[in-house]
């Protein structure tokens, strides 16, 4: 399958396929083997060592997106995101909590690079490219509010809950972000929240820049998650958290702007769960050409050959849609929101069969936690819930294929 994809890349992509490849082969392989029960650590910050963060940032895979004048790595922009798919890809065959952890700093670097003030990014891009476990995270969910939100109705009544007001020289913000990626442990934190309450989110959502040690801001959990633990999901509370007024990112209506960091991401969101995907068909096709039952090898079973063939069919399927809808994203199609939501909710389905396909024809090795392909299923399940669940996304796909005539799916009763 690796000569198909190779054929769909640049000399730059090619090149950075190569050195993911060998990261995650060198590095995040070796690791996740070594301690299978590491992941289980109660501790968080115990997890994942800071040696592999470390490795990333030689190869310049942690500040993707970082514009290059601050120390980032320049992709180029005709395709940078089907470059960012490429390297999620490839790091999420080693581990998707890993990939997720350094994609969030890409998306988030996205997004300051496009709507944050100049002095902003001067400010904080330097220190993330400066310090190799410096993370960032998005704090848009709530918990009475999440994806659901950026369906396009827009009233009062779907704005968020999370409050600033402007208090002399400082933004004084009130409220709550559950399940935030690198929310338990990230430096920088972008924060949405309501600036002009009784009108729709569109017009009456700003968004700030909270770094962590903001007195007010509190980290109050680490989610526990049944995939992807290695990076640590988390719950954020703000109790009269003063931020300076100059930390404004985007005055009010940035919440329409907020397609420079979604699109990306759910291009990024469904190359990681193809990752995912890849990793358990490579693990599979190897176990049943060894795994020797009933006087054959497993691969020699019709049943067996069936599944195969179905996990290589899905994965092809998922590939191609993949980067149909990252070429949108970069090219600025009009149809690009209608294919970010569709390979979101074909990645997330497909890939939790194909991997369920692999726990299946590992037989009783499948469910052992010490052989790593339970990993997968769990990692693949997670995927179902991230960036939106599959059925927002469905209705996403609709109001953008038929916008006069979809339902408003939310505001008060009629």
């Amino acid at each position: 399958m690796s000569d198909m994809i190779d054929r769909r890349l640049s000399e730059e992509q090619q090149l950075m396929r190569r050195s993911c490849r060998a990261f995650v082969n060198d590095f995040v392989i070796p690791f996740i083997r070594a301690d299978w029960k590491r992941e289980w650590l109660m501790e968080p910050e115990q997890r994942l060592p800071r040696e592999i963060l470390e490795a990333a940032d030689r190869i310049g895979i942690r500040t993707l997106g970082v514009p290059e004048e601050f120390g980032g790595v320049q992709l180029d922009p005709a395709a940078e995101v089907q470059t960012f798919a490429v390297i999620s890809e490839e790091i999420a065959r080693g581990d998707s909590g890993l990939a997720d952890k350094l994609v969030q700093n890409w998306k988030v670097s996205v997004l300051l690079r496009n709507l944050a003030p100049r002095h902003l990014q001067e400010r904080w891009f330097p220190r993330l490219v400066g310090d190799p476990s410096f993370l960032l995270a998005h704090c848009l969910t709530e918990p009475r509010g999440a994806s659901d939100r950026w369906l396009p109705y827009n009233v009062p009544e779907a704005a968020m809950h999370t409050k600033a007001v402007l208090a002399g020289d400082k933004w004084v913000i009130n409220g709550r972000k559950q399940f935030i990626s690198n929310g338990y442990d990230a430096s920088l934190y972008a924060v949405y929240a309501n600036t002009k309450p009784g009108v729709g989110m569109l017009q009456g959502t700003s968004s700030f820049l909270v770094p962590r040690d903001t007195p007010g801001l509190i980290v109050n959990r680490c989610n526990e998650t049944m995939g992807g633990r290695f990076m640590n999901n988390g719950e954020i509370v703000f109790e009269d958290c003063r931020v300076p007024k100059d930390h404004l990112a985007g005055r009010r209506r940035c919440a329409e702007q907020g397609g420079v960091y979604f699109r990306p991401g759910k291009i990024i969101q469904a190359s990681k769960n193809l990752g995912v995907g890849m990793a358990a068909f490579e693990r599979t096709a190897e176990y049943v050409q060894s795994y020797v039952q009933g006087g054959r090898t497993l691969i020699k079973h019709q049943a067996v050959a069936l599944r195969l063939a179905d996990m290589a069919t899905k994965l092809s399927a998922v590939r191609a849609l993949l980067w149909e809808a990252a070429r949108a994203v970069d090219d600025g199609a009009a149809d690009a929101d209608q294919l970010c939501n569709m390979v979101k909710v074909f990645a997330s389905e497909e890939i939790f069969e194909v991997c369920k396909h692999a726990m299946e024809l590992h037989g009783g090795n499948g469910v052992m936690l010490d052989f790593g392909i339970e990993k997968l299923f769990r990692d693949a399940a997670v995927f179902l819930h991230m960036d939106a669940t599959v059925d927002i996304s469905r209705f996403k796909i609709i109001k953008a294929m038929f916008p006069d005539s979809a339902g408003a799916y939310a505001g008060p009763e009629q």
